[in-house]
């Protein structure tokens, strides 16, 4: 089950979640340190970490699940979010260079279609990275932060999970080692914890990031065509009631 777009949106607005945004992105750009002229999907709560490669990539576009609800990203530009079944993605197929999952593998009741969704709309030559909870961290049993929600993996079991989806994991890495605590001092030491776990304690990390590529040779036989959704962005807020059965847009701080 989703967190809602309400709760994730409080903790990346706080001290906690702005560490945990900047330490996570610093992996982020150590595995993608340029992607200039590519498109990037982004599928569960991404934004927080897609700022950095906006002005690169020549297309964004932020796949918001309907169980977590949608708003509107980023503030001072054109809309880029869509609420959208995860296996359902209303995208043509081969149409994205790289995809980046934050905040939806842990939380998705339909795991496998979705992982053959995004097999289908990466390009032959794209790359997945998933950011995870890691299953022995500190950070999955607090259940204060969106990390401590959903089912946490390790690196061996998110790695076969992607294998058996006909993708090829090849990179590993860690995030996230200081303690989900709110105290000051630890905060501001952030990022000498980080570095000092990565080096000593890289078992222990709060998340688990795999990058992986498309095993295009796996497929064989041919799939029947499947009618999509057209994709239809998230519009600006409006001032007057929202259509029934929608769900209430935000403006994201940051």
């Amino acid at each position: 089950m989703y967190d809602d777009i309400v709760d994730l949106r409080d903790f990346y607005a706080s001290r906690l979640g702005q560490m945990a945004r900047r330490m996570v992105r610093r992996k982020l750009r150590t595995l993608w340190p340029d992607i200039r002229g590519q498109s990037l999907l982004g599928i569960g709560y991404t934004t927080p970490y897609l700022r950095p490669f906006m002005d690169e990539a020549s297309r964004v576009v932020a796949l918001m699940p309907a169980g977590q609800g949608v708003m509107h990203w980023p503030r001072e530009g054109p809309n880029v979010t869509v609420l959208s079944e995860e296996s359902d993605i209303p995208l043509p197929d081969a149409s994205m260079d790289r995809v980046l999952m934050v905040h939806g593998l842990e939380g998705s009741e339909q795991l496998r279609p979705m992982l053959a969704e995004i097999w289908r709309v990466m390009a032959g030559n794209g790359r997945l990275l998933v950011v995870v909870p890691h299953r022995r961290s500190l950070w999955t049993m607090r259940d204060s932060t969106p990390f401590g929600h959903g089912q946490p993996y390790s690196g061996t079991q998110i790695s076969r999970l992607l294998r058996d989806a006909q993708f090829t994991p090849v990179e590993r890495a860690g995030a996230l080692y200081a303690p989900p605590l709110r105290s000051r001092l630890l905060l501001r030491s952030a990022m000498t914890l980080e570095t000092l776990g990565e080096r000593w304690f890289p078992q222990m990390s709060g998340v688990v990031l795999i990058e992986a590529t498309k095993q295009v040779y796996a497929m064989t036989g041919r799939r029947e065509p499947k009618r999509r959704r057209l994709l239809i962005p998230m519009p600006q807020p409006a001032t007057q009631g929202a259509p029934a059965g929608a769900r209430p847009a935000f403006r994201e701080e940051g």
